[in-house]
């Protein structure tokens, strides 16, 4: 066996390293390029799993707030909504101490206890028999309909938690929309996450029913280049996708366009939640295809190689908006300038955006059904993405997607310690 660490590796097999470092998406990503004949540091099987150096990642799960917010996205994410089946607060109750538990486990990892093979397994196994992390995070919110008689928790509800409501160009499928509590999973790779979602529905028969399900991906980089600004993934549009987002490393911008406060007029339990909007965007790739480039910029407002504005030179640079009051370089209805207008006014409504990109197969018509499970947060529902979508609607850029699911929720705030448990100040309220 050749030895790995040798420097005078061939450069293809450095750049294999390299590209294992960034996950299994990664390695995946490299399969592509390394499937024909270039050497290998050690001659693998066709059915030998890909190896990655990040499956013990993993982040803490008590602190102030939940993770998988703030935390770095990953290639793997997954929006679960659900109908809650308890018929009282106690069973209630009994859901979120089960969640806190498994949550606790699923991100820390471990050991699978083995039991007697006459009854089921306590896990699926598709992780082995020791689970690792693989970087992942769940996070946890509560949707409107929660807050119903069921619970007698009417009087604690978010105040701007409602349920999603219909813009002029949404297509909304009923069966993919809303939800009594939704779950986020992301993590290195999408088994982790599955494994995470059959992991909660085994413990949880009862008490929790599957509404609807959205998987997404983020395309990995390669690394950056020293003095090379960081650079956000691409859309299957093809254009970048969170370019001017809130600095999520601010924790003084996050207290004010995240996170609830507790001097606020939220209920005193919501403080360190957070508001997120999902929207499943279909886009109609085909028809995108076949438009010319020019237009493609003109609609964003940006440069589709560089994610530059369209006065700018890259992705970072801020549009000048005062230089261009009739919209001559960058058009009064393109799709930055309409959804942050950079403004002091404006500045409020800014959220903290955390997109997947998802494809779902073929449709009837043999088109691709594929699109961007857009989820954003921020700490006030109104001022944050209903303020920004109103401004887009009617904009060009709607000849070419289509909204057709998602929900409005409220993100649970992070579990302090061990003697606490997930969603537990809502009973002390109610």
């Amino acid at each position: 066996m050749k030895d790995l660490t040798h420097t005078d590796a061939p450069d293809s097999v450095q750049r294999r390293r390299v590209l294992l470092g960034l996950g299994v998406a990664g390695a995946a990503l490299a399969g592509s390029s390394l499937s024909g004949n270039v050497m290998a540091a050690t001659p693998a099987k066709v059915t030998e799993a890909p190896h990655s150096e990040q499956t013990r990642d993993h982040h803490d799960f008590h602190g102030r707030y939940q993770t998988g917010i703030v935390t770095p996205r990953p290639a793997a994410g997954m929006l679960v909504s659900f109908d809650v089946l308890a018929t009282d607060r106690e069973d209630l109750e009994r859901l979120f101490r089960t969640l806190n538990e498994r949550i606790a486990f699923l991100m820390t990892g471990g050991t699978v206890p083995q039991i007697d093979e006459k009854f089921p397994p306590t896990d699926s196994g598709i992780l082995g028999p020791v689970v690792t992390p693989d970087n992942l995070t769940v996070t946890v919110s509560v949707g409107a309909s929660l807050f119903d008689e069921r619970f007698g928790l009417e009087s604690v509800k978010p105040k701007r938690l409602i349920e999603m409501i219909g813009f002029p160009n949404d297509a909304l499928e009923p069966g993919c929309c809303h939800g009594d509590l939704s779950i986020q999973f992301c993590s290195n790779t999408p088994d982790t996450n599955i494994h995470a979602l059959r992991d909660i529905m085994k413990n949880l028969p009862d008490l929790l029913l599957v509404r609807w399900k959205q998987e997404g991906t983020v395309p990995p980089q390669a690394p950056l280049k020293p003095g090379q600004p960081a650079q956000s993934a691409r859309n299957f549009l093809g254009f970048r996708d969170g370019s001017a987002n809130p600095d999520s490393s601010d924790q003084k911008a996050m207290e004010i366009l995240v996170w609830v406060q507790p001097d606020s007029d939220e209920p005193a339990w919501a403080a360190n939640g957070s508001y997120q909007a999902v929207r499943i965007i279909r886009n109609f790739v085909e028809r995108w295809d076949r438009t010319p480039l020019q237009e493609q910029q003109t609609i964003f407002g940006r440069h589709k190689a560089t994610g530059a504005p369209m006065d700018g030179k890259q992705e970072s640079d801020e549009p000048n908006y005062a230089a261009d009051p009739e919209g001559k370089v960058t058009r009064m209805d393109a799709h930055i300038r309409l959804a942050n207008p950079r403004t002091a006014a404006t500045e409020r409504n800014r959220i903290l955006r955390r997109p997947f990109n998802y494809s779902n197969g073929v449709g009837k018509n043999g088109q691709l059904d594929m699109g961007l499970l857009f989820v954003c947060f921020q700490s006030n529902l109104s001022a944050g993405f209903l303020t920004v979508q109103s401004r887009l609607s009617g904009e060009r850029l709607e000849e070419y997607i289509k909204p057709v699911g998602g929900g409005y929720f409220f993100v649970l705030p992070g579990v302090a310690d061990e003697a606490s448990f997930l969603g537990q100040g809502i009973f002390g309220a109610g």
